[in-house]
């Protein structure tokens, strides 16, 4: 049951991982030219900007203040593809389907 759960949400990530890299890949080509990488910080500040301050807020509250900054930042300014391609990398792999191995003794 949570291992199809973690399968489920693995593919939910990954699917937003190549959305997000068919959105960087066709900017880059619309412009003619190279453009850098939509951060993961700036899909949901023009997504959803209400919750990213609630998350901001929450966390700040909840924790040191410096978890915010340094820490949640730097990660959130990654890649959207990349990141969602990493945790949905990660899910698959915790999800995964074990093979049996059968040891056979005579």
């Amino acid at each position: 049951m949570v291992k199809g759960l973690l399968r489920f949400l693995a593919g939910v990530f990954l699917l937003v991982a190549v959305i997000a890299a068919v959105n960087d890949a066709t900017r880059s080509m619309a412009a003619g030219a190279r453009v850098p990488f939509v951060s993961t910080l700036d899909h949901w500040s023009r997504l959803a900007p209400v919750t990213l301050a609630g998350v901001r807020t929450s966390v700040q509250r909840r924790a040191h203040p410096l978890v915010w900054d340094p820490v949640l930042v730097t990660v959130l300014r990654l890649p959207a593809w990349g990141l969602f391609g990493i945790v949905g990398l990660l899910l698959a792999y915790a999800g995964r389907r074990r093979r049996e191995v059968n040891i056979f003794a005579n």
